[in-house]
């Protein structure tokens, strides 16, 4: 160890070898080493806080897709339903406190015997288990965009309503609306109420099964005896299983018809509740009564006009107020920050905090919207894992 002496008689220089410290007279480092090790510090946390927002960013972005999987995905899919029904101009069955009940006709089922092309609407189906106006588009095919967008689908070569046989259909456990997703809460003689445009159709669920996919018995048109001619009117629901991960198994919940009735005749009692007084209020949903962001069923007058409330907004704090944050930093009036994403982002809009704080609030959801409008679908088109997690379809 050497010592020399410098210019101020309080400092003592060490060296060992090639590392030296400036000490005070005390055996303090000086500030001089202490402002370098600070920088030192301080540039590390620097990095540190920059990789974490990025590993932020990433989650949100993560959540963003769950959002989209679980719910947007559901809200197009509704949005397509109600158009479909509405489209159709089918007759709204009689509702309300002063509706009528159909009642159960005698003889064999009506049938449709008319050629349907693939995603055509062929009925609707209501399942009160699944909630109070539970409803659902049936339309013809199972290709995923018609599983998609448009509800169930009915395989193409099963029977169609009321026929002697199976009229099998399937739909999504999550995501698109989740039209099966509660499936394992029916219980025997739950009323899977079936209708197209002129007839009703009331099964009553029996029992369920969980199979591999390749067995396909399960949509024969008699799939407890798929080698003999079909006896009952059946209906299957078949979807995947386990519900939130890799389906691997198929869900399989069978009924058999109970009773048909005329659409013109009202509702079928299994859709209304009646009350001590005798009268019967039907649970049909009314498509007028779809929630305002299902009628609207894109995000993209929601980006539109935040971008458009963040730029007139943007521009006015420009004009009244400038920078006042940068003005105040470049004199030194305020300390320089630590480097951050966000913090710049934030730092760079103009006017006073809570005008800045309401600009990168607007931003932010704007770039939210436009992820969930359009980055998610891209990367489950194109992305191969997730291709094969979330089948989606543009339809």
């Amino acid at each position: 160890m050497r010592h020399s002496a410098n210019a101020n008689d309080n400092v003592i220089t060490t060296a060992n070898d090639s590392t030296s410290t400036e000490l005070t007279a005390q055996g303090t480092p000086s500030r001089r080493s202490r402002g370098a090790r600070a920088r030192r510090r301080s540039a590390v946390w620097s990095v540190l806080g920059v990789l974490a927002e990025i590993l932020i960013t990433m989650a949100i972005v993560c959540a963003l897709y769950l959002v989209w999987q679980m719910w947007w995905t559901g809200v197009q899919a509704e949005h397509t339903q109600v158009q479909t029904r509405q489209a159709a101009s089918w007759n709204v069955p009689n509702g309300g406190s002063d509706g009528k009940v159909a009642q159960a006709q005698e003889g064999d089922p009506p049938t449709s015997t008319d050629p349907v092309a693939e995603g055509d609407l062929i009925a609707q189906i209501y399942i009160p288990r699944f909630g109070k106006g539970w409803v659902r588009n049936i339309v013809e095919g199972t290709t995923e965009s018609e599983l998609s967008l448009h509800g169930l689908g009915h395989y193409s070569t099963t029977q169609m309503p009321g026929a002697v046989g199976n009229f099998a259909i399937a739909g999504h456990r999550n995501g698109y609306g989740r039209p099966l997703g509660d499936v394992n809460l029916l219980q025997e003689g739950d009323p899977i109420v079936v209708r197209t445009k002129d007839y009703w159709y009331v099964y009553k669920y029996t029992s369920y099964k969980v199979v591999t996919p390749e067995h396909v018995e399960v949509i024969a048109a008699n799939p407890e005896n798929p080698s003999a001619s079909p006896t009952k009117r059946m209906i299957t629901l078949t979807t995947c299983e386990p519900a939130y991960s890799t389906a691997t198994h198929r869900w399989i919940s069978y009924g058999e018809l109970a009773y048909w009735a005329k659409v013109s005749d009202g509702t079928p009692a299994e859709l209304g509740v009646e009350d001590s007084a005798g009268t019967v209020t039907f649970t049909t949903e009314d498509d007028n009564s779809s929630s305002p962001i299902v009628a609207l069923g894109t995000l993209e007058p929601i980006v539109m006009w935040t971008l458009i409330a963040y730029l007139v907004l943007y521009i006015a704090a420009l004009v009244a107020w400038r920078y006042p944050l940068l003005r105040a930093i470049r004199a030194g009036e305020r300390r320089r920050p630590e480097a951050s994403i966000y913090g710049w982002v934030l730092r760079h809009q103009p006017g006073p905090l809570p005008i800045r704080l309401l600009l990168f609030a607007l931003l932010m959801f704007a770039i939210s919207a436009a992820i969930i409008q359009w980055a998610c679908p891209w990367a489950a088109a194109n992305i191969p894992m997730l291709q094969s997690m979330s089948n989606y379809a543009v339809g």
